[in-house]
């Protein structure tokens, strides 16, 4: 099994909606061989939770009442994605950050032709893929989008949205309502998806993308500029070799001023953030405890020593950061080794496990979920779970500084190091691409 700390923050009141208009997206009919194969996957869930999930008490959830009544369920439904939203929905009523269902892989996905971000309380557009429908139907960067298929974005709840329209039940058409900025009147959008072809295989990275379908941990690359002294990293993930930590850092050598961009880093391996943990602290630090079933080992991170960088720090952080790149941002925080602005974190920092299982006798059907491990608990005794980290600084960017390629954010964090650029300046270090097989990507200019 591999150990995680990815974003992926629940509770059940979306989905109970989306069951209900399920049998409105997927075509595929529900058969026999469907449902009794749908009735194996959960009793092999219900089994590796109470097999290995952190919580015995399941957080006061009646097991044995929750799983028969999805079973009641599977005798009424009509589609396979009905179906497997009533799978996930069992799991998503715990509230836990990452305990979820991942549905047979499949090597079709869908693509809508763009990405969106909370910023504060609102959903804002960053890029659009150029020749597609979305650019088509007017989407511009900057736009709110006010809903989606009627649903109104809610930070806490954006993950669901993800999880749903791109992994439990894909549509081939997504309704949007929007405002531009500086516009008072909204206006309603039917985008057309892309159809296109993904790995069959169920990797780490493929696992990652079902916690967070629009990531791109494909195609994420770090990217570096250096000014003078100072160095700013756009760290997108923590789902690498905790060996590259060692090249990554030596770009660091014979700086003093380091911004660690984690915007949008929903996690990754857990030992991957510790050797970065090693390479920042000059001291040998206890990370945070484990809280599980049984005693664990506590997250701790050796220093490099001479080798670590010891200059000032400033840590971006955003609604998208999870789990790793919130555990390391709090750290920073409560060993007062630096400064943390941006928004307040996902609140989604449980170590998880993947587990994957079968359904089938001539032929197999695999499936898996991830299945949650510990609680993750920092040095002043408490929890990050849907609490997330609060910033020394709150920075949040609007409609209009996306539209108008600002970044406040990033400007400001320079500012604190003693060595300030504008925020047009900031915004102007990276470009968001689309290559020529639909994968959204950034790059440094």
């Amino acid at each position: 099994m591999i150990k995680f700390l990815t974003k992926y923050a629940f509770t059940s009141l979306f989905i109970g909606f989306l069951i209900l208009s399920a049998s409105q997206v997927s075509n595929a009919q529900v058969t026999g061989v469907d449902r009794d194969r749908m009735k194996v996957m959960l009793k092999s869930l219900k089994k590796q939770i109470q097999k290995e999930y952190y919580d015995e008490k399941y957080h006061g959830i009646d097991l044995d009442a929750r799983f028969s009544a999805a079973e009641e369920k599977l005798k009424n439904i009509k589609t396979v994605g009905e179906g497997f939203s009533v799978i996930a929905q069992v799991l998503l009523d715990f509230n836990d950050s990452h305990l979820y269902f991942i549905p047979p892989m499949t090597n079709v996905d869908v693509e809508y032709g763009y990405r969106a971000q909370m910023n504060g309380d609102g959903l804002y557009v960053v890029t659009v893929q150029p020749k597609s429908d979305a650019e088509a139907k007017g989407l511009k960067v900057g736009d709110q989008i006010l809903s989606i298929e009627g649903f109104r974005p809610v930070k806490k709840e954006m993950w669901k949205v993800n999880y749903f329209y791109n992994t439990l039940s894909k549509r081939s058409n997504l309704t949007l309502d929007v405002l531009s900025p500086g516009e008072t009147t909204p206006r309603k959008l039917k985008i057309d998806a892309k159809i296109k072809q993904r790995p069959n295989s169920l990797t780490p990275e493929n696992i990652f993308r079902i916690s967070d379908p629009t990531s791109n941990v494909d195609s994420d690359k770090h990217l570096f500029v250096t000014l003078g002294d100072m160095v700013i990293w756009k760290m997108p993930t923590f789902l690498f070799d905790k060996g590259q930590v060692d090249s990554l850092t030596s770009k660091l050598k014979g700086k003093n001023k380091l911004v660690l961009d984690l915007r949008g880093n929903g996690g990754g391996f857990v030992d991957t953030m510790e050797r970065l943990v090693s390479y920042v602290f000059d001291k040998d630090i206890k990370i945070a405890d484990l809280k599980g079933r049984k005693p664990l080992d506590p997250m701790e991170s050796k220093t490099k020593g001479d080798s670590a960088f010891t200059g000032k720090l400033v840590v971006l952080i955003d609604g998208r950061s999870g789990s790793a790149s919130e555990i390391f941002a709090r750290l920073v925080q409560l060993e007062k080794r630096g400064t943390v602005i941006g928004e307040t974190s996902a609140g989604a920092v449980l170590q998880s496990r993947t587990w994957s299982g079968d359904s089938g006798n001539d032929s197999s059907i695999f499936y898996g979920a991830s299945i949650t491990h510990a609680d993750v608990i920092m040095s002043d005794g408490k929890s990050l779970e849907h609490i997330g980290v609060t910033p020394d600084e709150t920075i949040i960017l609007t409609g209009k500084d996306i539209a108008d390629g600002l970044d406040p954010v990033l400007a400001r964090a320079t500012e604190i190091l003693g060595a300030p650029i504008s925020a047009k300046q900031a915004g102007g270090f990276w470009d968001f691409q689309w290559r020529n097989d639909g994968v959204f990507f950034d790059f440094a200019k």
